[in-house]
C-alpha cells in the first residue's frame, strides 16, 4: 500500500500522486516493488532489505537520490523492547519512505518548519531517536523494580524478564550505535552538497542525542549484566548456605546416632548390668545431649 502525502505549514496532508512530495509505503506487494524499483531507481534488494527488521542501519549516496536505513525502536509490549528497520530514498523533490507499519509518521505530523522531503526527514530521525530515549527511561524504573525484587525470592517470570530485557539491550546498543554512523555520514554528505543552516544544525543535535542513547543503553546493558551475575552469586550463596548448615547436622548427629545404636543394643545393658537402669539410660541421653552441644559450639567457632 502506498499513501501520498504533502508537507504544508508543519503538516502532511494527503495529496495526489503527482502533487505528493512523501511517500509512504507500507508492506509494498510484489508489484508495488516492481513500481518502486522503477520509479526510483533502487534495487529490489535495498527493498526487501527495508523490510528486514535485522537489517543493520546503513546509508547509500547516489548521484540523483540518497538511500539509507534506519533502526527505529518498536512500541514497548510489556516484556521486550524490539527494533526494526525501514527505508528511505531521498531526492531533491521527494521522500520515499520504505516500512512495514503504517505508524511511522504518526510522530512527525505538525511539525514546525516541516516543508521540504528533507525536513520531513530530520522530523523522523528526531522522532526515532527521542523515542530510544524514552524506552530508555522505562529500561532504569524496571531495572530498580528488578532491583527491590532481589531481597525476596524471584519467581521465574521476573528472571524471564530480567533476562529478556537484557537481550532486548543488546540489540538497541547495535542499533543506536549503527545509527551514529549513519547521522554522521549524512552530515558530511549535507556539508558537501548544500544542507541549510538549521538542518545541519539539527543534524548536530541529533548525532549529540544519539550519543547520548548510545551510552545510557551500554549503562542499562551492562547493570542488566551486573544483576544477572548478582543473582547467581546470591542463589550460589543461599545454597551453600543450606549445604552448610544441613552439613552442621549430619556431623553433629553421626556419633549421637552411633551412641543411640549403643545404647540401644543389649551391650549396653550388659555393662550395666550392676547398675540400676532407671539413671543408666537417662544418664546416656545427659551424655548425648551435652555432646551434641558441644559440637555445635565448637563447629560455629570454625566457621
Amino acid at each position: 500500500m502506498i499513501e501520498y502525502y504533502l508537507a504544508v505549514d508543519g503538516a502532511l496532508l494527503e495529496a495526489p500522486e503527482e502533487r505528493a512530495s512523501v511517500w509512504l509505503c507500507v508492506a509494498p506487494d510484489a508489484a508495488e516493488q516492481t513500481r518502486l524499483c522503477k520509479c526510483l531507481g533502487v534495487s529490489a534488494q535495498s527493498l526487501e532489505s527495508s523490510l528486514d527488521p535485522d537489517e543493520v542501519a546503513r546509508i547509500e549516496i547516489k548521484p540523483d537520490h540518497l538511500f539509507l536505513i534506519w533502526k527505529r525502536p518498536e512500541n514497548f509490549d510489556g516484556r521486550v523492547f524490539n527494533v526494526s528497520s525501514f527505508g528511505v530514498v531521498l531526492s531533491e523533490k521527494r521522500l520515499v519512505v520504505i516500512c512495514a507499519a503504517n505508524s511511522l509518521l504518526a510522530g512527525v505530523d505538525r511539525q514546525t518548519g516541516m516543508s521540504t522531503p528533507l525536513d520531513v526527514l530530520m522530523a523522523m530521525l528526531a522522532e526515532s531517536v527521542h523515542h530510544y530515549l524514552g524506552h530508555l527511561r522505562v529500561v532504569k524504573q524496571v531495572a530498580r523494580e528488578i532491583q527491590l525484587q532481589f531481597d525476596r525470592t524471584m519467581d521465574n517470570q521476573h528472571l524471564v524478564q530480567m533476562y529478556s530485557l537484557s537481550e532486548s539491550l543488546v540489540y538497541y546498543v547495535n542499533a543506536i550505535q549503527s545509527n551514529g554512523t549513519v547521522l554522521a555520514l549524512l552530515r558530511s554528505h549535507g556539508q558537501k552538497h548544500g544542507f541549510g543552516p538549521e538542518q545541519l544544525e539539527m543534524l548536530n543535535d541529533l548525532i549529540i542525542e544519539n550519543e547520548q542513547s548510545y551510552q545510557q543503553a551500554k549503562i542499562h546493558a551492562q547493570v542488566f549484566t551486573n544483576l544477572i551475575e548478582a543473582r547467581g552469586n546470591l542463589a550460589n550463596n543461599g545454597m551453600n548456605h543450606a549445604l552448610r548448615n544441613l552439613t552442621m547436622i549430619n556431623v553433629v548427629f553421626l556419633p549421637l546416632n552411633l551412641l543411640a545404636s549403643i545404647g540401644g543394643m543389649s551391650e549396653f545393658s550388659m555393662m550395666t548390668a550392676g547398675l540400676p537402669w532407671w539413671w543408666t539410660f537417662p544418664a546416656l541421653l545427659l551424655a548425648m545431649a551435652v555432646l551434641g552441644g558441644a559440637m555445635v559450639v565448637a563447629l560455629r567457632r570454625m566457621t
